[in-house]
């Protein structure tokens, strides 16, 4: 998939300096450019091990819930909630499945960037962010959007940066999403903005559990 529809994220940021102020061809990310704001740290077992996962202030869980296998917890600006909400980061965690042959970081991406293409495929974008490690583990980032999100009934869009990291049994995602004015075609996004969210999400770390630790998780914290 990746090779097919994903733009490298440098001509994403390139585009954007040179992007022309007539949105004839594309739509345009009209939410409001977020200033730069002080991250919060939380700390969270998820299975196997710890996940350290940077917050910017303001933001409040709305949603948590742990099965045998899944892990699951959605935090959004004080105020807003599950079904309004202007942006949404949510963590996952799949427990075991680092253990199975075959499965990747970039396998996962492609699957979450499968669904956006299938629910908005005449509005759909896809960026490949970069395969760096994160934390020292393997790792695979991406944004995608949809012009017009089912999730809204086509009345908004959405756009996630979405990074996939392997543990060492578990997989972990962290996703940052957020809604904007609706576009019949492809988005042009605000490549600086995303740029300082992917910056964000590289300061998420993986740690091992200590037995008998009680947060906030000293060993944890550099």
């Amino acid at each position: 998939m990746f090779k097919s529809i994903l733009l490298c994220f440098g001509l994403l940021i390139v585009a954007a300096a040179h992007a022309s102020s007539d949105d004839g061809k594309q739509g345009k990310d009209e939410s409001a450019v977020i200033p730069p704001v002080q991250n919060i740290r939380s700390i969270t077992p998820i299975f196997s091990q710890l996940l350290l996962a940077p917050y910017p202030s303001g933001f409040v869980t709305i949603f948590e819930n742990v099965s045998d296998t899944q892990y699951i917890r959605e935090s959004v600006p004080e105020g807003e909630n599950e079904n309004q909400w202007s942006q949404m980061i949510t963590l996952n965690g799949a427990k075991d499945l680092a253990t199975k042959a075959g499965v990747t970081s970039q396998m996962l991406v492609e699957r979450i960037a499968g669904g956006f293409q299938r629910a908005c495929p005449t509005s759909f974008l896809a960026i490949r962010v970069s395969d760096d490690k994160i934390g020292g583990n393997e790792a695979f980032a991406a944004i995608v959007s949809c012009g017009t999100s089912p999730t809204t009934d086509g009345k908004q869009s959405e756009t996630a940066l979405i990074a996939v990291i392997k543990g060492d049994k578990d997989f972990y995602t962290v996703q940052w999403a957020e809604r904007a004015t609706a576009s019949k075609r492809p988005l042009t996004l605000d490549a600086s903005k995303w740029v300082e969210r992917y910056k964000t999400l590289t300061q998420v770390k993986l740690c091992h559990i200590v037995p008998g630790e009680q947060a906030p998780y000293p060993s944890c914290v550099d």
